[in-house]
């Protein structure tokens, strides 16, 4: 795995985002087991209908076939780089296809990185 690839993979993704509300842009790179990386972004608007960078991600890679993901690096802020971890809505869709070990990177401040688990943000995800 090529981190700064996937770091530079998810800068540029940001650089699409759709924020006229918020302006905290976020761009994600998403790693397939197979090593293709699919980029998102986040897209808002004026209702409760926004989009995350990560799902936006996952929804690519899934709609092309891929279901294996190796992990993913998300990287967010208004201006600059802020620590920024998936939220609740996709920390739980991610677990629909990813186990506890799958790797979250959190890029930020432009030279700092967290790893964490889904195990670790998600530790009980929702099952029917």
């Amino acid at each position: 795995m090529d981190i700064n690839l996937l770091i530079e993979t998810a800068k540029k993704a940001r650089e699409n985002a759709y924020t006229p509300y918020s302006n905290y842009k976020v761009g994600c790179a998403l790693l397939t087991k197979s090593e293709k990386i699919f980029s998102g972004c986040n897209i808002e608007n004026d209702e409760i209908m926004s989009i995350c960078a990560e799902r936006v991600a996952f929804t690519k890679a899934i709609s092309e076939g891929e279901k294996d993901f190796e992990c993913i690096l998300v990287l967010g802020g208004k201006e600059e780089l802020q620590y920024t971890s998936p939220c609740g809505y996709c920390r739980q869709f991610m677990s629909e296809f990813c186990n506890k070990d799958f790797e979250i990177y959190m890029y930020y401040d432009n030279d700092k990185m967290d790893k964490k688990t889904l195990g670790e943000l998600l530790p009980d995800s929702f099952r029917l």
